[in-house]
């Protein structure tokens, strides 16, 4: 049976739609293409999927509960990997609307949908936001911390998602939430900062770096992400089940340590201007994957020097520099 994957020319989708295939899986794609950044690398994104066997692609709004409802009965899918979302910590500042939109009613969505075609399991994407702004501590952030104190809509709007799942597991189907923590590298994103770092870095231009460097964050390398969403995607809970579980790289790293990593892999130093952390930015991430690892055996592999320098090899690569 194929499976769904939502927001297949994202950055993650792009990337698990990949490793379904790989792996002889047939996958049923959705996104809408949204212009949040450069559409032309999400269709690019989605011509190296649309070219292989197996792939099909229906491009909607994650949000049209109808429509995604007769995607998931008609496809005969009997799981999802929803990653389908309106992303990004300060945009949500600048645009809420979107996040209801495409993070609450898209993930209702789906969830409809889910119970309407009782599918074997959704794998969903949630986020280390909603630990919200904590102190870098001797242990990373546990499933059972506290997800009370949001700093960012985004981050409220992804553990509304949690709760809304919660309440579906009344309906029978299993459900994993897994919180990503900075996944980065190839066909990344360009409004995460290691990506517009290496653009501005690339043309000699300065980089705004805020709280001085300071902020750590657990960058996690997308093939690490991935292997961690296809292990939980393999192990389902019990019929009525819903949990959440971390999936990050358990070494958090000062913006200023990713920076160095950029130079070294880019043979460039850094024109930096120090700015205050902006409101809604969180000060540290750090996952405790104890709960992953038991589960799939899931292990990160990929430092952030080797990460960045992948990373790196492809940005110039895909906008032919050098």
């Amino acid at each position: 049976m194929p499976i769904i994957v939502t927001g297949a020319a994202g950055f993650i989708g792009h990337a698990v739609s990949h490793a379904l295939l790989d792996r002889g899986e047939a996958v049923v794609g959705i996104d809408n293409l949204n212009d949040y950044y450069d559409v032309a690398l999400k269709q690019d994104r989605l011509a190296t999927l649309t070219a292989r066997d197996g792939f099909s692609f229906h491009r909607i709004d994650i949000a049209e509960a109808e429509a995604v409802a007769e995607i998931v009965r008609t496809s005969g899918a009997d799981r999802v990997i929803h990653l389908a979302a309106q992303a990004g910590v300060r945009y949500s500042l600048e645009n809420p609307l979107a996040y209801g939109r495409s993070n609450l009613a898209g993930h209702l969505a789906v969830l409809e949908a889910c119970r309407a075609a009782d599918v074997a399991h959704l794998v969903y994407a949630s986020s280390s936001s909603v630990y919200g702004d904590r102190p870098l501590a001797g242990q990373g952030f546990r499933e059972d911390d506290p997800t009370v104190t949001p700093v960012s809509l985004y981050a409220a709007t992804k553990r509304a998602c949690e709760l809304m799942s919660q309440s579906y597991t009344m309906f029978g189907f299993p459900q994993t939430g897994l919180r990503f923590f900075t996944v980065y590298g190839p066909w990344g994103r360009p409004d995460m900062a290691y990506f517009f770092f290496t653009q501005k870095m690339l043309a000699g231009d300065p980089i705004e770096v805020f709280g001085e460097g300071k902020l750590a964050r657990d960058f996690t390398f997308i093939d690490d992400i991935v292997a961690g969403i296809l292990g939980a995607l393999d192990h389902p809970p019990a019929r009525h089940g819903h949990r959440v579980l971390n999936i990050g790289n358990c070494q958090p790293e000062t913006v200023l340590a990713m920076i160095g990593a950029l130079e070294s892999a880019l043979g460039v130093k850094a024109k930096m201007v120090m700015k205050p952390k902006p409101p809604g930015d969180v000060t540290a991430t750090y996952a405790d994957v104890t709960q992953l690892a038991a589960l799939t055996g899931y292990a990160p592999r990929v430092s952030i020097d080797e990460g960045m320098a992948r990373f790196a090899h492809w940005f110039r690569d895909y906008y032919r520099i050098g």
